[in-house]
């Protein structure tokens, strides 16, 4: 078990400078890109398509507004029991850019919150996939651009985002 946390922890970080280190140009762009996985935006058009059904998306808001919500709250518990510190915090010669977070780096919220969302708009309209997915995956790895959370921090992220939002597409 070691040897794995160890092998995992070195390509984590080998992983988080190469990415870490861009030209100033992609960052500005991935300053931009990661704000569409934050709360006002995540928040902000569930409500908007809960709120005026006649666009015919109050269903998949629901179902993307309920994921998002039981993905954040599965986030703050794994952060309060797993206690990763931020890669800005811990590892020598990080670049940080934007916001500075407090709170522990496992898992990315950013990330679930942003495949939580999108998600039941790919299993509702399987059109926009190649819309959403990408601008997910580019919300996800902005996290790592900009300072603030290690490769697996997002991958697992993602992933939660993505089965949390399957399971209650499911349900509802």
């Amino acid at each position: 078990m070691d040897r794995a946390r160890e092998w995992i922890t070195k390509h984590d970080e080998t992983w988080f400078y190469l990415c870490n280190q861009s030209q100033p140009a992609f960052i500005q762009f991935f300053k931009w890109i990661t704000h569409l996985g934050g709360a006002t935006l995540t928040i902000g058009i569930q409500l908007f398509f809960i709120l005026f059904p006649q666009f015919e998306l109050r269903r998949v808001a629901i179902v993307a507004a309920v994921a998002l919500t039981i993905s954040h709250i599965i986030v703050v518990l794994i952060k309060r029991l797993v206690k990763r510190i931020r890669p800005y915090l811990s590892l020598p010669n990080v670049t940080p850019h934007g916001h500075l977070f407090k709170d522990h780096s496992f898992p990315s919220g950013h990330s679930t919150a942003i495949f939580s969302v999108v998600i039941p708009y790919m299993l509702a309209m399987p059109n926009v996939t190649f819309i959403l997915l990408p601008l997910a995956g580019l919300v996800a790895f902005s996290r790592v651009v900009l300072g603030v959370h290690y490769p697996t921090d997002i991958v697992v992220g993602s992933s939660l985002g993505t089965i949390t939002a399957m399971f209650v597409f499911a349900l509802i």
